[in-house]
């Protein structure tokens, strides 16, 4: 029993499931309403924006990197798709490809930072979190833009499934994930993503090209960012040129519990969906049972701490 113990807890999600799964019963006792397939479509719809950026963390923290950017870039992008239609009458089509582009410029231009010039990611992203902050600002004034044509917003668009109401940005959300999922586990480039997380030297030496790997990590981050700007619109309606001032912090957060290591190598990206998810689980049930939204920040804080404490305990066992 021991040993089935010991095999359970060296699965990376492993903690992350049981933490969802004690999060959901305990809400369930708390509100008749949590276990509600309806409640469940809410949480979902509310953590597709970030889970998706989630996803291009992921990749970012398994090369032991981190991006500070993401939620800035996300919000530049989503005015660039909204600005693009409404003050020049681009296709809207074409206004979320230049929205897209965009986000992988930056993404582009980190990696570009921290390849050629040996930046710290930290330093990197953090510089161009505000660099993406101030042209979203001034190329915005500051104005949220209400004049969003159809497409933009066709992912915010719901249908049924028995009496439960689902998104189609809910199922663009598990579908990126399964697909990078296999990506990461089936393919050479995604092993190279690994390999370079557990030892860039070591990589090197085995004739991986980390510069190419970093870079084009980076880059796909980025455009993971721009479709969460694209989910951004579908969810609200607007382009809002305040939106994702926090979500930087919300993707490192689901990518930490979701039980990826910070110090890259070790992860897998389904537990980065099940991190997003303990989080809009825990929101949800602390709103249900009239907890302060403070509170509710309070406790998000002190998950990130005991996972991090988890991820450095495991480490020093191994």
């Amino acid at each position: 029993m021991k040993k089935i113990f010991h095999q359970i807890a060296t699965i990376p999600a492993a903690g992350a499931f049981l933490a969802l799964a004690i999060a959901c019963l305990f809400f369930s006792m708390q509100s008749d309403r949590f276990l509600s397939g309806q409640n469940f479509s809410l949480i979902l719809q509310q953590v597709m924006v970030v889970g998706v950026m989630a996803i291009g963390q992921t990749l970012i923290i398994l090369t032991a990197g981190i991006d500070l950017s993401c939620g800035m870039v996300m919000a530049l992008s989503s005015i660039i798709m909204t600005k693009f239609f409404d003050a020049y009458g681009l296709n809207p089509y074409l206004s979320i490809l230049c929205g897209l582009a965009v986000a992988m410029l930056f993404g582009w231009f980190n990696g570009m930072l921290v390849t050629r010039i040996k930046l710290p990611p930290f330093i990197v992203t953090l510089g161009t979190m505000n660099i993406a902050f101030a042209i979203t600002q001034v190329y915005s004034g500051a104005q949220t833009v209400t004049n969003v044509p159809a497409a933009l917003t066709f992912f915010g668009n719901t249908f049924h499934i028995g009496g439960t109401t689902l998104s189609y940005g809910t199922l663009l959300l598990v579908a990126l994930y399964v697909f990078v999922w296999w990506f990461l586990r089936d393919t050479a480039p995604g092993r190279h993503v690994y390999a370079v997380g557990n030892s860039p030297e070591a990589a090197r030496l085995t004739g991986i090209p980390t510069d190419r790997v970093l870079l084009w990590v980076y880059t796909i981050a980025g455009l993971f960012y721009g479709i969460a700007a694209l989910l951004s619109v579908a969810r609200t309606g607007v382009g809002d040129p305040q939106a994702g001032q926090t979500d930087n912090l919300d993707s490192i957060t689901a990518v930490v519990l979701g039980g990826t290591s910070l110090f890259g190598g070790r992860g897998v990206v389904l537990g980065t969906l099940i991190g997003a998810v303990i989080v809009g689980v825990f929101r949800n049930g602390l709103t249900l049972m009239g907890v302060a939204s403070v509170y509710q920040i309070l406790v998000t804080g002190i998950l990130v701490i005991l996972a991090v404490a988890t991820d450095q305990m495991s480490r020093k066992r191994g």
